[in-house]
This record gives structure tokens, C-alpha cells and sequence, in this order.
């Protein structure tokens, strides 16, 4: 399949429509005709009311971006220049001319160019060559003005143009957009980051709306990372510093992970920030997460962050404090509106959402008017997280787990504009660079949430990679998020994807050292190897369980040796090694070129579940390693019967014969009668550092699934097994069944007889209550993961 056909199939082309050219009543030049604007020669001028350092960030960031690009090297004049030469003139809206020629603005005080951090982007014509104006609100607005600008231009090698006029207005719909970008060892790449690798990427972000960054201080100088390029404390001042170059809010999460009532502890803390505050030349807003990480109650909590914001003012006098409720108990959360109520606290500023949190239309609810409310989204988890992905595969939550290159364009698109409407804007949890397409949509999409997602992903392409095939590019990013929609192995658009991209990857060799190409490229592999290793390794399985079923019991030794053979050839004969060898290579390249840590031997990730995808790209897709356990374990049985019921038990457990189901409650692919998908349907269970030996549909499992049976025997007797820890509070049809067998073991079987009232209309429905575990560890909490309708 060609490139195009792919992209017609994959992608909804819109037209392109141009925005009608407004006359200036203020201004008598006039805008160009409706061609090209050439700007190769161009120089730029910059009105002296833009502040420093925006004075001379903005004209840094424009010249450095297109040189990148082009080659071509913009110069700055101070006056207008001789005839024909174009120029990028960059002004405020309060300016009235720039060197004598009257600034483009509009006459309506309400425009969008007029509100806080709007722009205008305007061309016009003159006698000396066209004029391309980038005229801001306010600092930010020439920013983000310059960013629109460069996200439009064409940009190739000694071609720099507008493939039509511009005439763009535009202000944000929300205050705050921003992203955590925290340099400490649990990242899986912010920490192999130098100062200059960082203000690389927020000046990316700055481009596409971003107005925030949030850092993580004082809680890694005690366990650094091996791969600090400085130590942590010099780190988050220099973000500070970049934070005050390109004008953006510079946020801190601060959580006080000890007893508050201790007093010398509280003394500490109190002195650290004083420190920090003092030594940063920029900081606005202190995030203080309630509970997670934390166990402190309000009633310490507030009168803690009272002490804060009065250090905090004497350095930053218009620095705010915010909490998040994440972790508190009902009454902890009412304890904290009632003193809202009570001293109307001035010193705060907001509410922070995030995971854990009440939810967040309740949270505007409660929230008095005066007090502001901050999404905290996970954008960059796809398990065990506040928006884990809804039809993933377990194939690919056992080896992509919960922190790979994870592009989820639309899935974050429609969750944004669920939520942003009860907050102000956002500032996400991230924990690494992988996440790259998530933070650019949210940033986009809290500027204008009416913007086309297929334009937003055109616009990253030809940003990042080069104009003329961000069509191409968009629907290939669109195609990796369909790759993680539903079973792996029915998902044929797998396999057109990775043809997309080796095509897209041959054709553009030079972005070959591109830290994001890299990512894309890595996904497309990756993926394609899995959904073979799967397909392969799952008819080994099948195999093998027909050379069980037909075992004799006096050939149960043989028989298992030879079923272990054949699930062993997934090892022996592995399938496309040609992926494998370039997933390893893709891994490698994206080590060096952002410190991206997809391996914890070979690039000291902080652990399996940080984004370790290499360490397990060749994890069992069958269950031979549970299988070679098992089969020692019946060998060793005394009672030969037991020993071969087992044998029967196991080749049969996903086939338990006719008129009887089988679900694997976490499987997209296995469990067609599950209706519930949740944060733990797609949960990896990380025994052994993720590397378990457990039955895979053990290693996922939900608390409290419900199914939905239909076209039952209305004269059949049937009963349900459930296999899982802890407990299992089975409901038919609403009403609690008790059950006549009751293991509690990880894989142990529960047991219940269904009453013939209740199968009489031929369909039932199934659901657990959850028990109270409020006390337990969540590694303790119970575990549902296989079940059985069986008929007797």
C-alpha cells in the first residue's frame, strides 16, 4: 500500500480556508495579494516597548528556528530597510508605529489581539517589500505570536515562505497551560537533560502555547540520578532563569512527605523553600499536593502553607500557593472547605485536580468563586493512571507497560474538552519526553479547544520534521494511536502502519537523528513485533494445549516435555528478528540523542516500570514460563489422577466445551463479555521487577468487573468459576450468591452454583461488589482475573 492510500484511508483531508483579508482603516499600507511571501531575505525589526528579556528572546527565537531549518540567516535592523527586502516587524498592540510606519492594530478594544497574551499576525505590502507583523497583547503575545508564525511557515533548505498572506488574531480560551518537566531520578529522560536541552524544549513548548513549567525541587538532592548533567539544586534555578527569559510561569510541586506536626522538620522545610525562593530570579506559583506523596491532615496543612507564602512573598511578592486534595478522606476534604468558608484565606490562590483527586466538576462546585482550579491531567502513563487507555491490548500491557512513547491525540482531545470547562487550564504531570505529541495537544487545546486535532498534528510535522508531508506524518501519528485500539492480533491497521512509517522513514533519511522521528519509528516497530510475536506465540500455545488434551494418562511426562518444546520455540525460533534488531537500535539512538532510558541494565532507568519498553520487548506473549513451572509441579504429584485432571484443567482453560465461556477479565481480545474497563483492566501486576512467571491473564486482572451473558440454555444448569486473590463478592443479576468453594490464593478457584431462576430468560448479568480493603496496602487489595460460566 502506497503512502497516499494509506493516508486517504487513515486521514480526513479538510480544506485548507484561507481567512479574509480585512482592510486597516488605521494603517495606509496594504495587505499582499493572495500569493506566496517570500521572507528568504528577510531582516526583522522589534519595537523598544517589547520588554527585556522578550526584546530579545523573541528576535533569539526566531532566528535560531529558522536557521535550524532553512540556513538562512535572519539579521535585525533598526530602521526600515532599503526597497524590496521583506521584514518581520514585532510589536505591541499599545504601540502606534515603529519607526514611522503605523502599527496594523484594530480599532475594537475587545479583540482577541488586545487580551491578555493575544497576538496579531498580519501581512502587508509596501514600497520597500512586504511587512509580516507579529504584534502582541502583551510580552507573551509576541511569543506566542512568533510561534504561531514559525508553526506556519514553510521551511525548507534556503526556503523560507508563507504560502499565503496571514492575517491570524488570536487569544488563549484558557490562563493556564503548562506541563511538568521534573529533573529527578524517577524521570525516564529529563535528567539526562542539559540546561540547554531544556530551554530547547520549553522554547518547543513556548511555540505551541505553553505559558508554564513546573519543576520538582528538593526532594532528589538526596538521591540523585546518575544521569545529572548538574546537581538539582543548580538545575531548577537555571529553569527559573529560562522561565524568566521566555515570560513563563514558573511552578513548583512541593509536598511534604513527613509529619508537620514535627516541629524542627517543619522548621527545616520552611528554611529550605526560604532558600529556594530566594535564589530563583523567577517563580509565581507553589503547588502543594495534599496527599500523594503525604499523610498530613488540613488542619496542619493550612497554617503550613499560610508559613510559605509569607517567605514566599518577600522574594516573589506576586507568587500564589495552591493545594491539590489528592488523597484526602471525605472528612479531610470538608474540613478544608469549611476553613475556606471560615478565614477566606488570601494567601491562597487555587485548587489543583489531579489523580486521587474529588472529582473535578464537584471540585468547581465546592470551590468559592474567588479561588481558581487547575487540572493536573496524566498525560503520561497509559495504566494504572488517571486516563489509562480504554481497549488496550495486554500484550501490550505486558511489555509497553505503563510509560512508553504513548501519541494520544484525539483519546487526550476529548478528555480535555470534558474536563477544562470546570477549570482554568492545566498543568500536566509528566515524567519524560515520551509523552511529546499528548503535551503539544493539551497546550493547543487549551488555547483554542475548537481546533482541529488533524491540524494540530500537521502542525507539530511540519514544525519538527519539515514542510511538504505533514499530511502524511499526521495520519501516521493518528494511525499509532488506532494501533492501541482493541485486540492486538485482529488489528490489521498494525501492520498498514508499519508500512506507512518504513516508507516515510526511506523516503526521509534526514531526520534519522531526530529525537522524535526516533519515537514515532520506535512505535511503529515496536508494535508490529509485538502484534507477530503474539499471533506466533499464541498458536505455539494452542498447540501445545491440543497435545495436552489428547494426553493419555500414562504419557503425561512425554506429553508435557513436548508441549513445553513447542511453546519454546518462541525462543528458539524467534519470529522477525530484523524488528527486534532495529527496536534495539531505535532504543539505542534515542539513549544518545535525549537520554531517553528504555532499559534499566543497559541505559540505568530507574526502574522496570519507567519506561523500561526494551527490557521487555520479548516478554511471554504465551504462558511457557508458567507452563514449565506447572508441569514440575504435576510431575512431582504422588496421585497420577490428580496429576493428569490438571493436565486436562489446563490444556481446557480457555475452552472449557460447549455451552460454556471462558473471560479473561483484561483482555480485549479474550474477554468478549466484559463490560467494564477501568484503571485496573489494563494493570500490570510488577512481581519480579515485571518479569512475573505467573499466568499472563493473572498479571491483569479488575476489582470489580461485570459481564453480560446472553443466549443461555433457559433448562441448563450452570455454574461460575472464578479464578483470583483475596475476595470475590459474586452478584447475579443484583442479588449476592454465596459461594460453595472459596479459595482466597492468587490462583486459587471460587466457586458458585447459579439458581435456575435467574438463567430461566436465557441471559444473565454478572457483577462483583467491591470489598472494604480500605485498610490494606493496594498490592493487597483483592484481584479478579479469570472467570468461567461453565454448564453443567
Amino acid at each position: 500500500m502506497s503512502a497516499n492510500n494509506l493516508t486517504a484511508g487513515i486521514y480526513r483531508v479538510r480544506a485548507f480556508v484561507l481567512i479574509s483579508i480585512l482592510s486597516c482603516s488605521l494603517c495606509p499600507l496594504k495587505y499582499v495579494s493572495a500569493q506566496q511571501v517570500q521572507l528568504k531575505d528577510a531582516v526583522t525589526m522589534i519595537s523598544a516597548s517589547v520588554p527585556s528579556p522578550m526584546h530579545q528572546t523573541v528576535e533569539k527565537v526566531l532566528r535560531e528556528e529558522i536557521s535550524r531549518r532553512t540556513g538562512i540567516q535572519l539579521k535585525q535592523a533598526g530602521h526600515w530597510p532599503a526597497k524590496n527586502t521583506p521584514v518581520i516587524a514585532i510589536a505591541l498592540a499599545s504601540d502606534a508605529e515603529l519607526d514611522g510606519i503605523a502599527v496594523p492594530v484594530v480599532a475594537d478594544k475587545g479583540s482577541a489581539m488586545y487580551k491578555p497574551e493575544g497576538f496579531r499576525v498580519v501581512t502587508q505590502s509596501a514600497a520597500r517589500g512586504s511587512i509580516t507583523w507579529i504584534i502582541g497583547a502583551d510580552s507573551r503575545g509576541v511569543l506566542f505570536g512568533a510561534g504561531w508564525l514559525l508553526r506556519n511557515l514553510q521551511m525548507t533548505k534556503r526556503t523560507l515562505q508563507l504560502d499565503a498572506p496571514a492575517d491570524m488574531t488570536s487569544s488563549p480560551a484558557y490562563p493556564i497551560r503548562g506541563h511538568q518537566l521534573g529533573y529527578r531520578n524517577t524521570a525516564n529522560s529529563y535528567d539526562a537533560w542539559t540546561p540547554a536541552q531544556f530551554e530547547q524544549y520549553i522554547r518547543d513548548l513556548a511555540i505551541f502555547g505553553t505559558n508554564a513549567i513546573e519543576g520538582i525541587p528538593f526532594h532528589e538532592d538526596d538521591n540523585p540520578s546518575p544521569h545529572f548533567t548538574i546537581s538539582a539544586a543548580a538545575m531548577r534555578v537555571k529553569i527559573s532563569e529560562i522561565c524568566q527569559a521566555y515570560d513563563m510561569d514558573y511552578w513548583v510541586w512541593t509536598p511534604a512527605t513527613f509529619d508537620l506536626t514535627d516541629k524542627a522538620k517543619r522548621q527545616a522545610e520552611l528554611d529550605m523553600h526560604e532558600a529556594f525562593y530566594k535564589a530563583c530570579p523567577r517563580l509565581d506559583h507553589i503547588f502543594f499536593p495534599g496527599g500523594d506523596p503525604g499523610d498530613n491532615h488540613p488542619a496542619e496543612v493550612m497554617p503550613f502553607l499560610k508559613d510559605l507564602h509569607d517567605r514566599l512573598v518577600k522574594y516573589h511578592p506576586n507568587a500564589k500557593i495552591w493545594i491539590s486534595l489528592q488523597g484526602f478522606s471525605e472528612e479531610q476534604v470538608d474540613y478544608f472547605y469549611q476553613y475556606l468558608r471560615r478565614y477566606q484565606p488570601a494567601w491562597l490562590e487555587g485548587v489543583v485536580s489531579g489523580p486521587g483527586s474529588p472529582p473535578i466538576a464537584q471540585t468547581r462546585y465546592r470551590l468559592p468563586a474567588k479561588y481558581k482550579h487547575r487540572e493536573y491531567p496524566d498525560i503520561t502513563h497509559s495504566v494504572r493512571c488517571e486516563f489509562p487507555v480504554a481497549r488496550w491490548d495486554q500484550a501490550y500491557a505486558l511489555t509497553l507497560g505503563r510509560e512508553s512513547v504513548n501519541p494520544r491525540p484525539f483519546a487526550f482531545s476529548r478528555i480535555q474538552q470534558t474536563y477544562a470547562p470546570f477549570t482554568d487550564g492545566f498543568v500536566s504531570y509528566s515524567d519524560g519526553c515520551h509523552d511529546d505529541i499528548n503535551k503539544v495537544v493539551w497546550s493547543i487545546g487549551a488555547w483554542d479547544p475548537g481546533k482541529d486535532v488533524n491540524e494540530v498534528l500537521e502542525e507539530y510535522a511540519r514544525f519538527f520534521f519539515g514542510a511538504g508531508f505533514e499530511k502524511n506524518v499526521a495520519a501516521g501519528i493518528a494511525a499509532l494511536e488506532q494501533n492501541w485500539n482493541g485486540p492486538l492480533a485482529e488489528n490489521g491497521g498494525v501492520e498498514a502502519a508499519f508500512s506507512f512509517w518504513t516508507t516515510l522513514e526511506k523516503q526521509h533519511p534526514e531526520l534519522s537523528g531526530n529525537w522524535r522521528w526516533q519515537m514515532l519509528l520506535l512505535r511503529a516497530y515496536y508494535d508490529t513485533y509485538t502484534r507477530r510475536r503474539l499471533i506466533y506465540e499464541q498458536g505455539l500455545e494452542q498447540t501445545a494445549n491440543t497435545l495436552l488434551a489428547s494426553a493419555a494418562p500414562a504419557d503425561l511426562s512425554a506429553v508435557m516435555d513436548s508441549a513445553l518444546s513447542v511453546v519454546n520455540r518462541a525462543d528458539r525460533s524467534p519470529v522477525s528478528p530484523e524488528l527486534r534488531k532495529k527496536i534495539g537500535d531505535l532504543c539505542e539512538a534515542l539513549y544518545k540523542s535525549i537520554g531517553l532510558q528504555t532499559s534499566v541494565p543497559l541505559y540505568k532507568a530507574r526502574g522496570y516500570e519507567r519506561g523500561a519498553v526494551l527490557d521487555f520487548v520479548d516478554y511471554p506473549l504465551n504462558n511457557r514460563w508458567w507452563l514449565a513451572d506447572e508441569f514440575k509441579k504435576i510431575k512431582a504429584m504422588a496421585d497420577r489422577t490428580a496429576a493428569y485432571k490438571r493436565v486436562q484443567q489446563i490444556s481446557h482453560w480457555e475452552h472449557p466445551g460447549p455451552g460454556s465461556y471462558y473471560d479473561d477479565v483484561s483482555s480485549v481480545s479474550k474477554g468478549p463479555r466484559v463490560e467494564t474497563i477501568s484503571d485496573d483492566a489494563t494493570d500490570i501486576a510488577w512481581w519480579d521487577d515485571g518479569r512475573s512467571r505467573q499466568r499472563l491473564s493473572f498479571q491483569t486482572f479488575q476489582r470489580s468487573p461485570r459481564l453480560q451473558y446472553t443466549d443461555l440454555d433457559p433448562n441448563g444448569r450452570y455454574k461460575i468459576q472464578v479464578c483470583g486473590q483475596g475476595d470475590a463478592l459474586l452478584c447475579v443479576d443484583g442479588q449476592r450468591l454465596s459461594p460453595v468453594i472459596y479459595n482466597k490464593d492468587g490462583d486459587g478457584f471460587k466457586e458458585w452454583i447459579i439458581p435456575l431462576s435467574a438463567t430461566g430468560d436465557g441471559k444473565i448479568s454478572v457483577s462483583f461488589d467491591e470489598p472494604e480493603e480500605s485498610g490494606l496496602n493496594w498490592r493487597k487489595h483483592s484481584k479478579i482475573s479469570d472467570i468461567w460460566l461453565i454448564r453443567e
